[in-house]
């Protein structure tokens, strides 16, 4: 009864981490646009000067540079993960913060590469709606025409935190010995960005090529060649 106590006791203070992390990355951490598309031109030879020229590249050209963004935000994870670790159970909050700001840069960079910039508020909710696709929940439609658009994103952020606590919860209770924990805490902190990347990936692909097959839809009624009308005849 105490361990069950003391398991729903975890999970609270994670979630509760969890939705401060993920409330304050909202507010504070974004990948800077511009830079980010100056960075893929000169590193990786990209020939586009706006988001909207990813959809010419196709996912052939943009999914190997994808792949490299989740894994090096698995390994900045894991860095992260190892050093709080040694401080136990102690370090778990700041840890969270930090995990949440790492896995929201990550999203936002696939986004991006995938063409899907986040201007706007509309723009803004649909990176949430991949975060959510990312921690494995479905929102449903209900849910989303339900609440006005200043509130989705906090009202998501709190689905994703609740998540992510029960899920900290169950594979991270080694990390209150501390030292021993360090290892764990590396660990588990890269194959947890690594499975919410690959998920957020695999959301942003789909929906680059539904963007594709729309835009093939459009050029194909351009370019149907008109029927011209046949004379009418008629029988005297």
């Amino acid at each position: 009864m105490a361990k069950q106590k003391n398991s729903s006791s975890l999970v609270e203070v994670l979630t509760a981490a969890a939705s401060a992390g993920f409330r304050r990355a909202y507010q504070q951490v974004q990948v800077d646009e511009r830079k980010y598309l100056l960075h893929l031109r000169r590193t990786h030879r990209l020939p586009v000067t706006s988001w909207d020229e990813m959809f010419s590249l196709g996912p052939e050209v943009i999914d190997p540079i994808a792949s490299g963004t989740v894994k090096s935000g698995s390994r900045m994870a894991a860095m992260e993960g190892a050093g709080l670790g040694l401080g136990g159970f102690l370090t778990v909050v700041p840890d969270m913060g930090i995990l949440s700001a790492i896995t929201l840069r990550t999203l936002q960079k696939l986004s991006l590469l995938y063409g899907f910039p986040y201007a706007t508020e509309e723009e803004t909710v649909e990176l949430w709606i991949a975060a959510a696709s990312a921690a494995g929940l479905d929102l449903g439609r209900d849910f989303l025409e339900k609440q006005a658009v200043e509130r989705l994103v906090p009202r998501i952020i709190d689905r994703i935190a609740v998540k992510l606590g029960a899920e900290v919860a169950e594979k991270w209770a080694g990390r209150i010995i501390p030292v021993i924990s360090a290892g764990a805490a590396g660990a588990l902190n890269y194959y947890f960005v690594r499975a919410w990347g690959r998920r957020a990936q695999k959301h942003f692909r789909e929906r680059h090529l539904a963007v594709l097959a729309q835009h093939a839809r459009r050029a194909q009624t351009r370019t149907l060649p008109s029927v011209p009308l046949l004379p009418s005849t008629s029988s005297s």
